[in-house]
């Protein structure tokens, strides 16, 4: 697997992202908190990361959700997946939200995301006045059946 370098200035007692097993495509990232955050159900909450990063041109890094918080207890961001892009230089921050019944508790250094590294390519867009034709055609949202 081709590695990539990227820059990381992470606050003292921040922890870095790391993959927890060999196959994983993400990197778990952790809260960087003073004192524990409570998320009410249906609360949003920002949650500090302590790391700011240096994405090389070209890619970009895709916040996404945990899936063990997301089963077990309803917790998950709510722009997912988020994009940090190339060019932010500041602290990376995750918007979560807890859609479960009960109050959930966010400590320091608990995992609480996962950053995956993805190639981006820039769109130049080519107008034309038709497209070629497709089995689909127009069909979405549920053309299939149910």
């Amino acid at each position: 697997m081709k590695k990539i370098s990227i820059k990381v200035i992470k606050e003292d007692s921040a922890s870095l992202p790391i993959y927890m097993t060999e196959g994983s495509a993400g990197m778990d990232v952790h809260a960087y908190l003073k004192e524990d955050v409570i998320i009410k159900p249906f609360e949003r909450v920002l949650i500090p990361t302590g790391l700011k990063v240096e994405i090389p041109l070209g890619y970009e890094i895709q916040v996404r959700p945990r899936s063990g918080l997301a089963i077990k207890h309803g917790i998950t961001l709510v722009n997912s997946p988020g994009t940090i892009d190339s060019d932010f230089r500041g602290e990376i921050k995750i918007i979560m939200i807890n859609l479960g019944n009960e109050e959930f508790i966010i400590k320091n250094n608990e995992r609480i995301g996962q950053f995956v590294l993805n190639k981006v390519y820039k769109v130049d867009w080519n107008e034309v006045t038709e497209l070629n034709d497709t089995d689909r055609g127009h069909g979405g949202f549920g053309h299939t059946g149910k």
